[in-house]
């Protein structure tokens, strides 16, 4: 009669994540006998630090293992980490299609992370036909849940008018609400509008924020945008851009 683990033995989803904060290696153990005993979410956070390294050593195709294991079980969040494997590469060969599936079931579920990554690729055409309206409405769905980059994005369609009728107050609240919720995309866009309105102070405070949480790709971006802003304390923020970049890019 062998070693047998029963599901009331373990910890649960979030006595594990809040282990993972004080003895990543610990976790990881409790974490991978919570997965073996069939807790959907030690399934999906045993995906996690498998793809992290976090606690344990990091494996890219059994992270992609583990989520199949939980999706399957009925966990969407890691639907939609199956998803993001498969988009990126993780642990398989890139394949936009079997992404794609994955994000429609998980947003057919209901859950936000999953309609932002099905808009994603429905608005590029990637695994998908190139459907912008399609894109639109789940960004819409997701933003109504609190999905701080769907608010972002949503703001921008209603903003240019893009395939529904242009909505400058609207946009400016999504924008306000993304910039709220964390999105240092959203950040930026509000910080925008502030200083079209001559609220200098406070666009400069939120370019603060954005400027603490901007990953590379935005900081290039944003540092162009800020280089040719009308007003001078707008540009000078630039310099705090150019710095962050270099420091980024070093590492």
């Amino acid at each position: 009669m062998g070693f047998q683990v029963h599901r009331e033995e373990v910890l649960d989803g979030e006595q594990l994540r809040a282990m993972l904060d004080e003895s990543p290696a610990r976790a990881a153990q409790a974490i991978l006998m919570a997965a073996k005993a069939g807790l959907l979410d030690a399934q999906a956070l045993l995906g996690q630090i498998l793809l992290e390294g976090r606690g344990i050593e990091r494996d890219e195709a059994l992270a992609l293992r583990w989520f199949q294991i939980a999706a399957q079980g009925g966990h969407v969040m890691a639907r939609n980490m199956a998803g993001r494997c498969f988009e990126h590469g993780w642990g398989c060969t890139a394949d936009s299609g079997t992404a794609a599936r994955e994000y429609r079931l998980a947003a057919q579920a209901g859950l936000d992370w999953g309609l932002y990554n099905y808009a994603n690729l429905q608005a590029t055409g990637r695994g998908v036909p190139c459907d912008q309206q399609q894109a639109l409405m789940c960004y819409r769905q997701a933003a109504e849940l609190g999905h701080a980059k769907s608010m972002n994005l949503l703001g921008r369609y209603l903003e240019e008018g893009q395939f529904c009728p242009q909505d400058l107050d609207a946009a400016v609240e999504w924008y306000r609400r993304s910039a709220q919720g964390g999105d240092f995309r959203g950040q930026f866009s509000y910080a925008a509008v502030l200083a079209d309105r001559g609220q200098i102070d406070a666009a400069l405070e939120w370019l603060r924020k954005a400027l603490a949480g901007g990953n590379l790709k935005f900081l290039r971006v944003a540092y162009n945008a800020l280089s040719a802003a009308n007003d001078p304390q707008i540009r000078a923020m630039a310099v705090d851009y150019q710095r962050r970049l270099k420091l980024l890019t070093v590492l």
